[in-house]
């Protein structure tokens, strides 16, 4: 398992307790790992959910995630008028603890995996024993059998799926779950909206369903929209938050300003889908208002509108002829039923159902599924024979020559398949909206130690090279289509920031250069040229001055945002540049293992826990070859006498200027220790050192000829 049994208790609480009909609630929990653990888990979870589920929604508490609710250190007796509220609320907090100890003593005995693998209650073996060869499995645990909470009230759909897996079948990881999850959920409960969330990603708000919802109903735009984005927040980040994990930049002010074009692009997490556009249909086009008659038109203009006539009777004879040709989705879904129920006998009844076989692949119930706008399950079908069929659409060879991952559902071919989603139904005519509800809709566990947030950035600018070397990629896909340029630019910039690490690798080494050297980056420069270099500056000066008044983004968090910005450049988006070339290109894949090397308990301890990584290696490198060019040129200067200081400031700016950015990093490195890890110093050190060596050897700012012994004043004789 990812993400911890409690954590993920806590999501499943979160969502089985939201403030939203109760029969139009369906919770699926995608277990990509097949662990009993899990299964365990979701079942003590059910039981604890008939107790805190009635809590939550008599008292109206938030956030409806437990773990987090009795952490907080607030006032919880505020806006409380119902006088059983604290015994209430203390003999829940009881019951929540023991179930904490269930939870922990069941990751205990996980621990020690037995040579034969595991057994259920029953005796027989577990399905999921071998993770990469087992059969699907879907369990329900609440909302049936007459399941009810200790009120006796219903209860939401709680649901555990574990896809098949086989060897020899590619299985799409995340992109390929969420899949599976989607024809699950169509087969059996088909809402027409889907919520789709990480297991760390708890629900904070429990209107976010309603907030999502007053877009996708609104009766004049609503019928566009394809999704809902939410914006990421999290808990557990230190209140200096050294590598920018909030990255308030990103979500208060880029996301809003796509809302403005065709909407934000698809995250990953904390978003509302509408099921139709995850199938890759169209948007609905908006019907144009009828044009003027000639009687509300004057006399003269008669005889234009009389003329265009004759090509318009053409037109329409060859649309309605069209019209005729393409079958209604009405009787499209009426061949589909057919078919369930074995009347399928004629041959133009069979056609419609072989073309959406070959894009939804072979599944009758989930075909008729697709049909349905308004959600709801095909008539008479019991729930035996549903789970039957929902078992058939997640194994493993079901997407074998169909559209899914192409087409249909999430995309596949990236690492960062919430990109390639977003992008594919942005070209379909679809738009996307940014809700960002005064209470956080969702929060999330961020990774706040230095190493595992650089294999974060790893991983989505690795997505973006794979996107940038795809067919998908937004420079030439999707011309002619549903997607807006401004959009299109958005994307474009989503996938080629990771080349900038290549210019800002050398931007980041000219200062230490011109420190070893004597020399400046450029020549003298004129007064003009100078004057445009400070307008430029001032115009990108003012316009993130404008930037964060109108997000709402304060100085700190947008300069921490610029510090990791440059950290990342230099290591995780190097990285990925050339992983992505090597994996793309030679099909190598390149993995960079993370190992701790220290950490304490307490409070941010994972802030301070030291993992080595290959990714350390080039910030490091930049830092000390800038601090001996600094202290080259300092002694330099001191050495050469007065007239020499003018020039060193200007180096010594620039210097400092990537030094002040590597800051964050370099106290990512020393911990509570206030020390650097020595292998870090001496793989630093030793490449520094080449680097040097190697520049004195190939030094350009030294003419061809050599250096004119005459003019220089030796004497080698």
């Amino acid at each position: 398992m990812k993400e911890p049994p409690l954590i993920t208790a806590n999501t499943v609480l979160s969502i089985l307790s939201v403030d939203y009909p109760v029969d139009k609630v369906a919770c699926y929990v995608s277990d990509d790992g097949a662990a009993m653990l899990t299964f365990e888990a979701l079942s003590e979870t059910s039981e604890f959910a008939r107790k805190w589920v009635p809590f939550c929604k008599k008292f109206s508490i938030e956030p409806r995630a437990p773990e987090w609710y009795f952490a907080q250190k607030v006032d919880y007796l505020r806006d409380k008028v119902d006088p059983t509220f604290v015994r209430e609320r203390r003999a829940m907090k009881r019951e929540y603890e023991e179930f904490k100890v269930r939870i922990n003593s069941l990751v205990a005995m996980a621990q020690k995996v037995p040579e034969e693998g595991w057994t259920m209650q029953d005796g027989t073996p577990w399905p999921g024993n071998n993770v990469r060869d087992h059969p699907g499995m879907i369990q329900v645990f609440l909302g049936h059998d007459g399941v009810r909470d200790i009120e006796g009230n219903e209860l939401p759909r709680l649901i555990y799926v574990s896809r098949e897996k086989r060897p020899g079948f590619d299985h799409h990881k995340k992109a390929g779950a969420m899949n599976s999850l989607v024809r699950v959920s169509a087969v059996i409960s088909n809402a027409p909206f889907l919520l789709n969330v990480d297991c760390d990603h708890y629900i904070n708000n429990s209107k976010a369903l309603r907030e999502a919802m007053c877009f996708m109903m609104d009766p004049i735009s609503g019928k566009k929209i394809c999704y809902v984005q939410f914006p990421q927040r999290f808990d557990g980040i230190d209140r200096h938050d050294r590598y920018s994990n909030r990255n308030v930049v990103f979500f208060d002010i880029n996301m809003k300003g796509l809302d403005g074009i065709q909407g934000p692009i698809y995250v990953g997490t904390g978003c509302v889908f509408r099921r139709q556009a995850l199938y890759g249909y169209d948007a609905p086009v908006k019907k144009k208002p009828p044009r003027r008659t000639c009687n509300c038109l004057p006399k003269w203009c008669c005889c234009c509108c009389c003329c265009r006539s004759k090509r318009k009777n053409k037109k329409s004879k060859s649309i309605d002829k069209k019209k005729k040709e393409v079958p209604k989705h009405k009787h499209a879904l009426e061949n589909i039923e057919e078919g369930i129920e074995g009347i399928d006998n004629e041959k133009s009844a069979l056609m419609p159902q072989i073309k959406f076989e070959k894009k939804f692949g072979q599944s009758p119930v989930f075909i008729a599924s697709t049909l349905m706008e308004d959600g709801g399950i095909p008539k008479g079908a019991t729930t035996a024979s549903l789970l039957k069929e929902a078992i058939h659409v997640i194994s493993c060879g079901y997407e074998d020559k169909t559209d899914w991952g192409k087409e249909v559902g999430w995309i596949y071919g990236s690492v960062t398949e919430d990109i390639l989603t977003g992008f594919k139904m942005h070209c379909h005519g679809w738009r996307s909206v940014y809700c960002i509800p005064k209470r956080p809709a969702f929060k999330g566990s961020a990774p706040i130690n230095l190493s595992d947030r650089l294999h974060q950035v790893l991983r989505w600018a690795l997505g973006s090279v794979e996107i940038f070397l795809s067919r998908h990629c937004p420079i030439w896909y999707g011309y002619g289509c549903g997607l807006k340029s401004l959009e299109r630019f958005s994307y474009i910039a989503s996938v080629v920031y990771p080349l900038t690490s290549v210019p800002l690798l050398v931007y980041c080494t000219l200062p230490a250069i011109c420190l070893l050297t004597g020399k400046f980056i450029v020549p003298e420069i004129s007064n003009y040229a100078s004057l445009l270099f400070m307008s430029l500056f001032i115009v990108i000066a003012v316009t993130s001055i404008l930037e964060m008044q109108w997000g709402g983004v304060g100085i700190h968090d947008w300069w921490r945002n610029e510090q990791f910005w440059v950290i990342g450049g230099v290591s995780s988006h190097l990285f990925a540049l050339f992983q992505g070339l090597l994996k793309v290109l030679a099909g190598v894949n390149t993995n960079f293992t993370v190992t701790s090397k220290g950490g304490d308990d307490g409070e941010f301890s994972e802030l301070y826990l030291f993992k080595w990584t290959s990714l350390l290696i080039p910030p490091m490198t930049l830092l000390i070859i800038n601090i001996i060019g600094v202290i080259v040129g300092i002694s330099d200067a001191i050495s050469n006498g007065y007239d020499s200081w003018g020039p060193l400031f200007g180096r010594l700016f620039f210097a400092f200027w990537v030094i002040v950015h590597l800051y964050p990093f370099l106290k990512g490195l020393m911990g509570k220790q206030d020390r650097l890890p020595t292998i870090i110093v001496v793989w630093s050190i030793l490449l520094a050192s080449i680097f040097s060596l190697l520049w004195a050897r190939v030094n350009p700012f030294i003419s061809k000829g050599g250096i004119v012994l005459e003019v220089c004043g030796l004497n080698c004789d």
